[in-house]
Formats: C-alpha cells, structure tokens, sequence
C-alpha cells in the first residue's frame, strides 16, 4: 500500500516565546521540523512527504529538505487559514490509493514503532487515532459546576492520525466546521467510525519553552 505522511507545520511560536516558529526552532543543533521528517523517511523506505508550511516560510523549509534529505521524497504545500484548510491543501495532491498519516510537525519525537502500528491499524480498519489513557483526575463543567469524569474513559489524542485514503478523501470534502480540531472530528463528521491505538508518552508536542527541555533529554536518553 503507498503510504503517505501529510506532515503539518504552520504553527507560530507565540507560547514558545519566540519570533521564529517553534517547528523551526533549533533542537540540539538541528531544526525540531528536522527530526519529524527524519523519522517518517526512515519508518519505510517507500513512504513519501508532504509539507505543509507558512507561505512566507517555505524557503526556509526547503534550506531544511535540501541540508538533510533526498527532495525526490518530500513535496511542499502552502498551509491555509486553519489546521482543517491546511491538511486539505495538503491531501489535494494524494491521487493513488494510500494510507495517509497526518502528523504534527512539532510532535517530532514520535517514533516509527508508532508509525507501524498506525499504519497496521489503519490497513485493518480504515483508520488509528494513537492516545493515552488520562493519568489525571478529570472533572467537566455543568450548567450546575461541575462533576467529576472517569478518567480511564478519557483518551488525549495524538498524531499520526492515520487513515485510508477512501476514507480521508471525501471526508475533506465536506464543509469546514469550527468543531474541526483534528482529522478524526472530520471523518466523524462525514459519517464514520474511527478506531484508536495505542500513542507514546514521549510523543509530546512542542509548545511551551519547558517542552523543549524535556525534547533534548528525551533525545540525549534515545541517543545514550
């Protein structure tokens, strides 16, 4: 089955405190945008990428792709006016019959073990969302205050969100809601099921300066 990693990287670094966004940011002498790519290329031999990027940054995503790769095996796009927009640009170059990961730029220190059990998952239902299990206390607001939700009932999701491209594609042809936060919303939204898999505790997403200690310990730990 091709497969295909929609990867989407047109965030800002207003939480990292910093005028360059946090996908280019620099992780341990390479660019954090650096170690997502790298790590889906090297999940299968045969899998290609699409970038989705800022327009005014796409320059600079090719610096990336030409310092470290072979740009035979990634394709750029321009992201669009939300995260919905944006991983439609990016699926609006998917023809073949695929399974498609789409995947958080700045979540780069997924690993491939997860990427495989995505795409397994997916080529036997359809779809994978990875999550966790919350380890938190968990309450929801009422009309009355609040109550508490049993928290071994709650998932926090993560990417890759993986599915088949018969289903992802006329998902992203229905019209954009604000309840679109991510790829399962919008396949829910047309009328399907998802399934979940298993996701990674070291699977975080860059956001806040404290997360980017933790992504260079988390490195220096792989690379020890």
């Amino acid at each position: 089955m091709n497969k295909v990693a929609v990867i989407v990287a047109g965030g800002s670094g207003k939480r990292m405190k910093s005028a360059l966004p946090k996908q280019f940011m620099m992780l341990k002498d390479k660019p954090v945008l650096y170690y997502t790519l790298q790590t889906f290329l090297e999940a299968y031999p045969d899998l290609q990428i699409i970038l989705v990027l800022p327009v005014e940054y796409i320059d600079l995503g090719k610096e990336i792709i030409d310092g470290y790769f072979d740009p035979g095996r990634i394709r750029i796009v321009t992201g669009g006016d939300s995260r919905f927009h944006s991983v439609k640009n990016g699926l609006t170059l998917i023809e073949d019959e695929s399974i498609i990961f789409v995947h958080d730029g700045v979540r780069c220190l997924v690993t491939p073990q997860l990427i495989h059990r995505c795409y397994m998952q997916a080529l036997e239902t359809g779809s994978a969302i990875p999550t966790l299990i919350s380890k938190d206390s968990v309450r929801i607001e009422t009309e009355e205050g609040n109550e508490p939700v049993d928290r071994n009932k709650v998932h926090l999701v993560q990417t890759p969100q993986t599915f088949h491209s018969k289903l992802l594609l006329p998902a992203y042809q229905i019209d954009f809601k604000e309840r679109f936060t991510d790829e399962a919303t919008v396949v829910e939204a047309f009328g399907l099921k998802v399934s979940l898999v298993e996701g990674e505790e070291t699977n975080i997403k860059l956001t806040r300066p404290v997360d980017m200690f933790l992504a260079e310990r988390i490195l220096e730990d792989r690379s020890a």
